[in-house]
């Protein structure tokens, strides 16, 4: 079989990896690979007409042009957030513009479906299978495609671990991994200074990133996006956890997609594919604030890309080389439409449609202290490793 791969949205570590297992375990298996480039639009922006467009977006893969790529972070196919069923006017490929009817195109604000564009290209490459490796959005586009009757095996991507049906995704252990040293390492400036440290973490809808970095940190306090809050309370928690601390500093993680009550989430920008705008700057907002409540000195530090940043921790390796072998052996079975997925600490697989079946949050009740804006695990049995 010819077996397409992609990578899609953010970048986290363990997509190389995952990859490599992929082509390593099909060359095997005498099997061919194809990596498509930046996701879903390597297919989007493919000319079957142009040879150079062919060999822009797709390439061959085998044992040699990847036997390295597991030492580092990221994705060498590199990546997009493109949705093919929902491609703006303006980011529609010059090839695909109808050229009797530009004028008419350019004044019509509505995006277009490229997704038989898209099954063509598959057929032209003569792909039989097809791997994307994702977050939800992306995942839901493969489900798009089978729907369509192409087969499509799914594995699940991201580091803010919120891919619906799966406890587990890949990048997670890593992003946490990360934010934990770098708070600890922010330890040292803010307690020489003796001031208070908001950090911003990514985490659009799911504040578990949040929540675990600062619970494995110990954090003073943790704002997620799951829960609203009030910039005097957290004020007057956060100088008691400084007047009590033996160096006079205190700490704070917010998610980005924490928010204060009565307001909205900090987004900017344009609207992306899949209907979503940039989030960021509520850790500055939240410094703000408490600066202007508590009277003292605030370092805002928002780690965004330097949590999905280098190379994958061990935990990751593990999951993106098995999530890969899943994949693979469900490919041969003559499976679709499946998701690999962690599920109870086990491997096993479920429906594509899972993903856009459910939402997946930190469980507040459980999880989380509603007032004094911090974790509070309140009891770990029968819980996933990462608990959520």
């Amino acid at each position: 079989m010819k077996i397409g791969i992609l990578t899609g949205g953010g970048d986290v570590p363990g997509l190389n990896p995952c990859i490599k297992a992929v082509v390593h375990n099909a060359i095997d298996g005498g099997h061919e690979v194809f990596g498509i480039r930046r996701g879903w639009d390597g297919l989007l922006s493919l000319n079957r007409d142009a040879p150079e467009s062919v060999e822009k977006n797709i390439i061959r893969l085998d044992k040699q042009n990847t036997r390295t790529i597991d030492r580092t972070g990221g994705t060498f196919l590199h990546t997009s957030r493109t949705n093919p069923s929902n491609v703006k006017p303006k980011a529609v490929p010059d090839f695909l513009k109808d050229p009797e009817h530009l004028e008419a195109e350019a004044q019509d604000p509505r995006p277009r479906d490229f997704t038989p564009h898209v099954l063509s290209n598959l057929e032209f490459l003569g792909i039989d299978r097809l791997i994307p490796i994702g977050g939800d959005d992306t995942l839901s586009y493969g489900q798009r495609l089978h729907s369509e009757g192409f087969p499509v095996i799914a594995i699940p991507k991201t580091m803010d671990n919120d891919v619906y049906g799966t406890d587990y995704c890949i990048g997670f252990s890593t992003a946490v991994t990360r934010s934990v040293q770098f708070i600890h390492q922010l330890r040292t400036s803010t307690g020489s200074h003796e001031r208070i440290a908001v950090v911003e973490l990514f985490g659009r809808n799911s504040g578990e990133t949040s929540l675990i970095s600062s619970y494995l940190a110990g954090v003073d306090r943790a704002l997620i996006s799951e829960v609203p809050f009030d910039p005097e309370r957290l004020a007057e928690l956060v100088m008691r956890d400084k007047r009590t601390n033996p160096s006079n500093y205190a700490m704070v993680t917010v998610s980005e997609g924490a928010h204060i009550i009565g307001e909205k989430v900090v987004e900017y920008g344009e609207t992306d594919a899949y209907g979503h705008r940039k989030l960021g700057g509520i850790g500055e907002i939240t410094g703000e604030a408490l600066k202007k409540l508590t009277g003292e000195n605030i370092i805002y530090q928002p780690l965004s890309y330097l949590m999905r940043s280098g190379t994958p921790d061990a935990l990751d390796l593990m999951v993106a080389f098995n999530y890969a072998s899943m994949a693979l052996g469900l490919i041969t079975s003559g499976a679709s439409g499946r998701m690999v997925a962690l599920r109870d600490g086990t491997y096993t697989h479920v429906p594509m449609s899972t993903v856009t079946s459910g939402v997946k949050r930190v469980d507040v009740d459980e999880l989380y202290d509603v007032k004094e804006y911090r974790p509070k695990i309140r009891n770990v049995l029968g819980k996933p490793m990462f608990l959520y």
